[in-house]
């Protein structure tokens, strides 16, 4: 059985599962012995919290809405830890500096380090002050995310607690991390979306965003200035008077839905700047390249199915796509800058990510490297750390797995067919013989250098060691699936430019290499 193999990812899915269960009560009870000052500083409701975690089935601890939001708990945990440690602290500059360090390799998907250190630099003086507006920020969100995972629920425990009402800050302007619409509210982790209507938007838009939810055991009203507009009324029956809007199914599998998201918009400069609702074309692609994928490739599509559980369309210039991965499933794809093999690609790439993510979840693979830049990348043609090696590495192998199968698919008889159904052309078919082979390249030449971090260097673990092994494996039969079309390519249009990159990696490893 090796990492690629569906039945034990399963596996491993529900002990991630159960690891986030248990981490979630964790981090509660560690709030409850050692942070109680903490607790009433940041008015963060633990019993409520944990109230919520029992409501969730084992397979929703997976869910990347879920899974964020424990991992937001955990993170905030320890950041009112260094609190604790930095008021004890005489001088702290060391601490400043170390914790600068840590950033790097702990929290390098984050934000925190620009709230922390905006100017790049320790700021001791300025650290306990950024640090306790950090925990109050994160405090805030984590609170309205926990209402908005089960608002009904919400108003059952104030029932409980015999309180009047439970009042929440809110800001319901979009959120461009969990890539949610503005003026409303994402409810539980399926990704339905109530968005507030006439008067309640009016005043949402005037007071950008900020409110509060005034929650009863009847129901929760969002109250903005001082006036209160009703939100969704918890009684017998459940009834919202906000606007409701599903997600938009693409499939279904035994592993649950994938939906289609919102829009992510970048400006300019590679940065937010909002989220919009998606076009209906938008769907038909993406289910055009999801059913391709399943056509070519039925093991690749069962990996795509368990592990990817939402997509959200990335408009933005120069962006491919990108994952977090303290949001397993959740995938942006750029979807208006690529075209349909691209789009296919793209879908694939980051399930792999999903993929190797789920893998170190279970297994250290890596160690010692202190986050140095010291390996060339032959994707991103720039010294990278070997993490970043690592998980390009095993993306692009899955990559090359893919493109392999699209041209054993796309060269059949019953392939042709699908192949144009899917949106593909004969020059697709070209290329993707080319990009198969363009990755096999860059795959070997980083496989050298995972395998001389592992033997020489010792920075990788003995599941480092083998999963770089598996991966050997899977590159060796690809390169003997397309010895083949090697002379197709080398006459083609792109014969140049795979000669040219093997040339560049000839010189790479003559002048960047390690070894």
């Amino acid at each position: 059985m090796t990492v690629l193999d569906a039945r034990m990812l399963e596996r491993l899915m529900k002990e991630f599962q159960r690891s986030m269960r248990g981490l979630l009560k964790d981090v509660c009870r560690d709030f409850t012995r050692n942070y109680a000052d903490a607790i009433c500083t940041f008015e963060l409701p633990m019993d409520w919290f944990l109230a919520l975690g029992q409501s969730f089935t084992q397979a929703e601890y997976s869910n990347w809405k879920m899974v964020g939001w424990i991992e937001s708990l955990n993170d905030l945990l320890y950041f009112v830890d260094i609190v604790t440690q930095v008021r004890q602290e005489r001088s702290r500059r060391d601490i400043a500096e170390q914790l600068r360090a840590e950033f790097r390799e702990k929290f390098y998907e984050h934000g925190y380090a620009d709230e922390i250190f905006p100017n790049g630099k320790p700021e001791p003086r300025m650290l306990l002050g950024r640090l306790t507006a950090l925990c109050h920020r994160l405090a805030r969100e984590i609170t309205q995310e926990s209402v908005c995972l089960a608002p009904r629920l919400a108003c059952a425990w104030v029932a409980q607690q015999r309180r009047d009402a439970w009042v929440v800050p809110c800001d319901v302007t979009a959120n461009v991390e969990r890539v949610e619409l503005p003026w409303g509210c994402a409810i539980g982790t399926a990704g339905v979306f109530y968005g507030a209507t006439g008067t309640a938007r009016t005043a949402l838009q005037r007071a950008k965003g900020q409110g509060e939810f005034m929650i009863t055991a009847s129901g929760i009203e969002l109250l903005v200035g001082d006036r209160a507009y009703p939100m969704v009324e918890c009684g017998r029956h459940e009834r919202w008077h906000w606007r409701r809007l599903a997600p938009v199914p693409l499939r279904n599998s035994r592993y649950g839905s994938l939906v289609l998201g919102p829009t992510l918009v970048y400006g300019k400069d590679k940065t937010p700047v909002g989220v919009r609702p998606t076009k209906a074309e938008v769907a038909k692609r993406m289910r055009r390249a999801v059913s391709a994928i399943a056509a070519a490739w039925p093991d690749g599509d069962r990996l795509l199915a368990l592990l990817t559980s939402r997509i959200v369309p990335l408009k933005a210039a120069g962006v491919v796509s990108f994952s977090y991965r303290h949001r397993p499933g959740l995938s942006a794809i750029n979807c208006f800058d690529r075209d349909q093999l691209d789009l296919i690609d793209d879908l694939i790439h980051e399930n792999s990510h999903h993929h190797l993510n789920l893998l170190l979840r279970n297994d250290v693979m890596y160690q010692h490297d202190h986050n140095q830049e010291i390996f060339y990348s032959p994707w991103r043609r720039t010294l990278r750390p070997l993490r970043g090696v690592l998980h390009a590495t095993f993306t692009f192998t899955m990559g090359a797995m893919l493109f392999e199968r699209l041209v054993v698919w796309g060269s059949g008889k019953a392939g042709k067919t699908g192949w144009k159904r899917a949106g593909l052309n004969p020059r697709d078919l070209a290329r993707a013989r080319y990009r198969c082979l363009e990755e096999i390249e860059s795959v070997r030449y980083s496989l050298k250098d995972l395998e001389y971090a592992g033997s020489h260097l010792k920075w990788l673990t003995g599941g480092g060691r083998q999963l770089v092994k598996q991966l050997r494996d899977a590159l060796a039969s690809m390169e003997r699936g397309m010895q083949e079309y090697e002379q197709d390519v080398s006459r083609s249009s792109f014969g140049p430019a795979l000669r040219r990159h093997r040339a560049e990696l000839a010189e790479a490893r003559e002048t960047l290499s390690l070894m």
